[in-house]
């Protein structure tokens, strides 16, 4: 199902889906494939191309990625927050972490749940070396991100099972080099509950923006 939307429209209304994922319509390998086509387009430092896409369907192994994640939601969800920033993103926190409590608990009913990898280990490297490894891959997975939106499905961008010593357990379980291979996040697929979706609201340009200085 392609929504024809302008790129405009793609790009403003392109949102980390979460109460929204359709979990009971399938998902077809052939539309996956196709959007990750696309993100194979996008840019890659010295055109190394060193990304990988791990797309699960087995239910049993949904389940184990899940679980990694609820273990460590758990305790991210009970840290300390940070102190109030006075704007906008107060506002929105609890609608945040209510949706994010409810992807916790649900994840596995994803019809489809991907890890984006990029070949090397990215940890301790130095800021020019890091932003070049996740710069070769990043751009690949929001390109994907786009492409689901365009065909009506959505995704949304986790990092929760890479903490503590989840990423560990994901590559045992999935296969994954893990001395040789970063994973990106965790991303379920599926269809949404409605195709509208309209632009967030975000801090202002002016608060953000800097002209020649900081």
């Amino acid at each position: 199902m392609q929504l024809n939307l302008s790129s405009e429209e793609v790009l403003k209304s392109t949102r980390s889906v979460r109460k929204r994922l359709d979990f009971e319509k399938p998902v077809e390998r052939k539309i996956v494939e196709e959007c990750l086509e696309i993100a194979l387009q996008a840019p890659t430092g010295g055109n190394s191309q060193g990304w990988h896409w791990i797309v699960v369907e087995d239910a049993a192994k949904k389940k184990a990625l899940a679980d990694i994640y609820r273990a460590n939601w758990a305790v991210y969800a009970n840290l300390p927050s940070g102190k109030p920033r006075g704007d906008v993103r107060d506002e929105q926190l609890p609608k945040v972490r209510d949706s994010a409590t409810f992807l916790a608990e649900n994840f596995e009913k994803a019809p489809m749940l991907m890890i984006p990898c990029i070949e090397g280990r990215l940890e301790n490297l130095d800021v020019a070396s890091g932003a070049g490894g996740w710069g070769s891959l990043l751009p690949a997975v929001w390109s994907f991100m786009l492409a689901l939106r365009g065909r009506g499905m959505g995704s949304a961008w986790t990092t929760i099972h890479l903490m503590f010593d989840g990423e560990k357990k994901a590559a045992e379980l999935l296969g994954i080099p893990f001395d040789k291979v970063t994973q990106g996040g965790l991303f379920p697929i599926a269809y949404t509950i409605g195709t509208e979706f309209k632009a967030a609201n975000r801090l202002p340009l002016d608060k953000v923006l800097h002209w020649d200085k900081w």
